[in-house]
């Protein structure tokens, strides 16, 4: 799995194990660690499958403002893509970035009156829209405020073949009459300029196609993922040439960490989206495309010993969002061999393990998992460790850790 092998696995425990020791103080479990070498080769990996597009950050996989500045700092990456628009207003009072992007359309009165009332922060961050509606929502905001408001559109990227979408349920605008009926609202409107365009091709950038289990579904995957690229390709191009008569665009969102390359390749294009690809959760371990270097893990420590050939750790429910299934549940990593049980899965307070290496672990060891997805685990968590080597270079606020819940 992951395309690290048993070795691999082993050793990655043992440099855990010595930060830990070298660390001195205890650490506080669960404990979160991400692995700066194998952060820095995913980023400069992103930045070669890339092909010289400007990366934006997508932040809801980091929720680390640490790491964000880290991938901000290369040559390869440039603005973040933000979850909510309070997240957008923090990160440019904090000084992250003054380029940051909405990923969704947003209806919060609360933080839409704040960027109307920041003529600075109304330059810095774009809103995402897909419907009127989005519009009258800012309006309803403005009061006394002149405030120009930056807009993207966000146009829907699915795959529509026999009568069926396949895709993300996101944006209802799809082609080229629809765009330009929303793109004409948005620039015949007071105090809105229409300067970018989203298309998330999700069922290309989010789905693995190369599952060891399931050869056939892979196949089908994959083909999926050519006509829907096909496609794409396109109607964005299409849309491109109708929306540049009307508005003069700034830039053109695309991908995601598991389409990287395939989405550089289109002209229309201006940067990708990528976050996931920085840390390579589970869910990102059977791509084609790229070869995962696993970069995020949280330890647990083993508190009862319930029998042979088993230990239980304290704590570990940190299943991810997405269709209920096995594939959402963190992976005992390291050391390599253990399992989770079918009975009990991961658990809030407690995850028993099966396996060789329990009969080998006391308690107090430290078991290390890794998530299925990027960002949420550090939901649960005020401070990550940063690993270099085999030691801890220093400990970071996540967005919790800073007071922050978006």
């Amino acid at each position: 799995m992951g395309g690290a092998s048993l070795v691999d696995r082993n050793h990655l425990w043992s440099r855990l194990q010595g930060a830990v020791e070298k660390h001195g103080v205890p650490l506080p479990t669960p404990a979160f660690v991400v692995d700066l070498d194998a952060f820095d080769a995913n980023a400069a990996d992103l930045e070669r499958r890339a092909g010289g597009l400007p990366i934006r950050v997508a932040s809801k996989s980091l929720r680390i403002p640490a790491l964000i500045r880290r991938a901000l700092a290369r040559d390869g990456f440039e603005g973040v893509l933000a979850f909510t628009l309070r997240e957008a207003l923090w990160l440019y009072a904090e000084g992250v970035t003054d380029d940051l992007v909405v990923a969704y359309p947003t209806v919060d009165k609360g933080a839409l009156a704040q960027l109307v009332a920041s003529p600075d922060a109304a330059a810095a961050i774009t809103l995402m829209v897909d419907d009127v509606a989005h519009l009258e929502v800012v309006d309803s905001v403005r009061f006394d405020a002149d405030t120009e408001i930056r807009i993207a559109i966000d146009v829907d990227a699915g795959l529509r073949v026999a009568g069926q979408h396949v895709g993300p349920k996101r944006s209802p605008v799809h082609d080229v009459d629809g765009v330009l009926r929303l793109a004409r609202a948005i620039t015949e409107r007071d105090g809105f300029r229409l300067v970018g365009v989203m298309t998330y091709e999700g069922q290309v950038a989010g789905l693995q196609d190369t599952l060891p289990d399931a050869k056939a579904r892979s196949v089908i995957v994959r083909r999926i993922k050519a006509l829907s690229m096909s496609q794409l390709a396109t109607r964005r191009r299409e849309i491109d040439d109708a929306l540049r008569r009307m508005a003069a665009l700034e830039f053109w969102n695309a991908g995601g960490s598991g389409s990287v390359q395939a989405t550089a390749a289109d002209p229309v294009v201006t940067e990708i989206a990528a976050g996931s690809g920085l840390l390579v959760p589970t869910l990102f371990d059977h791509y084609q495309s790229f070869s995962p270097r696993p970069a995020s893990y949280f330890g647990l420590p083993v508190s009862r010993r319930p029998g042979p050939g088993m230990v239980t750790v304290h704590g570990g429910g940190f299943v991810a969002s997405g269709p209920a299934g096995v594939d959402r549940m963190p992976v005992p990593w390291a050391p390599a061999g253990l399992s989770l049980t079918g009975l009990e899965g991961v658990g809030e307070v407690q995850t028993p393990l099966t396996g060789q290496p329990a009969d080998l672990l006391r308690i107090g060891d430290l078991v290390w998992f890794r998530p299925a997805k990027s960002g949420e685990p550090f939901e649960h968590t005020t401070t990550v460790h940063l690993l270099q080597g085999s030691e801890f270079v220093e400990s970071v606020p996540t967005y919790r850790g800073c007071g922050q819940s978006f």
